[in-house]
Parts: C-alpha cells; structure tokens; sequence
C-alpha cells in the first residue's frame, strides 16, 4: 500500500480557500493548512479558518506572523484606505503588494521539511479582483522557481503548485464545495467583516459572493452586518 502523499493548503478562512482544502482531502492528500496573520485589518477570518481546518480534520493548522502589513500600500492593512464598494479599474487597493509570492515562499519551506507532494493556492483568474498575483501566468513562474530552488526539486522529486479553482466562476466553486459537504456560513470572505465575522454585503468580496450564490441557485448561508 503506498504512503498518502502530504500537502500544504493555504487557508485564509473564505469561500475560495476552504473550497480547496475540501478538494484536497477529496484527492486524498494529508492536509497541512497554513493561514497568515500579515496585519490585515479583518482579522475574523483568521477565527474562521482554524474552524474550518478542524471541520475537515487537516493534520496540522499553522498560524504564522507575517507583518507584511507594517508596509502599507494595502486598504486592507491600512485604515487610512478606504475599502471601495464598487468595482473599479485596473488593480484595486485591497491589493496586498507580494502577498502571494510571500505566502507561497513560506508554504514552500514548510512544505520542504514535510517532504510534501503539493502547495494548494485557491487563487482563481474569473470571479476576482484583478490582483497580479492570481494569474496563471504568476504561477507558472512560480513553479519554475520552486523546480530550481528547492532540494526537492534538484532531487527530481517536484513540489506541485496546484491551483485547482484558476479557472472556475464563484458559482461552479461554491458548488463543488457544496457537493463536498462544506458549510460556508463558517467562512469569511468579505474585506470589512466585523469581530464576530460577519459581512459588509457592499465590497468586492461580498459582491463575488452574492452572485456566486444567486448563480449557483443555493441559499446564501452569509451572516451580514445589520444595516
């Protein structure tokens, strides 16, 4: 019988992230979930993913510090931003400068010392932001970096970046997640979510939301802010 192969699952605590973790426990891999405490301001989400890692009975849960935010630029790490509530061109402020190619190179070097098979990233290039670093392009270059940057890789024995949500619509996410059992009234997506982890309804995140659901035909499970 051969040995289950190990993974590293990023978990930030929303929609996309948890969707992911259930696909990689659905494909039979050891889950090692990672979420980052970079000084973003809706911290609830970090509440919400050590929830759901042990909803779906991951291996380990790792918080790790990453005061990334200490460098603004971010309207998520910095009070001063306002979070827009509409769509806007180009790159939003709710961009974190690096975040993925950060959170990625700290996945990598856990994943070195567990002898893991595969990095998931729920980065997705339809139902998003427009962020830089959720683009396959971003990813592609990034496996090159881990073929050549790691032991593993000099080795012939390559870490996979999966990213098995790049090119699904919110709608076809939430409903692979619901056919995998998940409860998403536990996660947090929304970029303004209160202590108790509840949702704006106005920013990107929560709009993303709401359509993928409406989309999907299922019942919103979203606790919402009172207006």
């Amino acid at each position: 019988m051969s040995l289950v192969s190990r993974a590293i699952v990023l978990l930030s605590g929303g929609l996309d992230s948890a969707t992911l973790l259930a696909i990689a426990k659905k494909q039979n891999f050891s889950c090692y979930t990672l979420s980052f405490d970079y000084g973003q301001i809706h911290r609830s989400e970090l509440t919400a993913a050590a929830k759901i890692a042990k909803q779906l009975n991951v291996e380990e849960h790792k918080v790790m510090k990453v005061p990334i935010g200490t460098l603004g630029g971010s309207a998520l790490t910095d009070t001063d931003i306002p979070i827009p509530n509409e769509s806007v061109a180009g790159i939003p402020v709710t961009y974190v400068p690096a975040r993925n190619t950060i959170f990625l190179s700290l996945a990598l070097a856990w994943a070195e010392v567990l002898d893991a098979k595969a990095i998931f990233i729920g980065v997705n290039a339809i139902d998003y932001s427009g962020y830089p670093d959720c683009r396959p392009e971003f990813v592609s270059a990034f496996q090159l970096l881990v073929n050549i940057a790691t032991k593993q890789g000099l080795e012939g024995d390559f870490i996979e970046i999966k990213t098995p949500l790049i090119d699904m619509t919110k709608a076809e996410i939430i409903s692979k997640g619901v056919n995998l059992g998940l409860d998403y009234s536990i996660t947090v997506s929304c970029y303004k979510a209160d202590t108790l982890g509840r949702a704006c309804g106005g920013c990107d995140a929560c709009r993303f939301r709401k359509e993928g659901f409406k989309a999907a035909g299922l019942v919103d499970p979203t606790q919402y802010q009172p207006v």
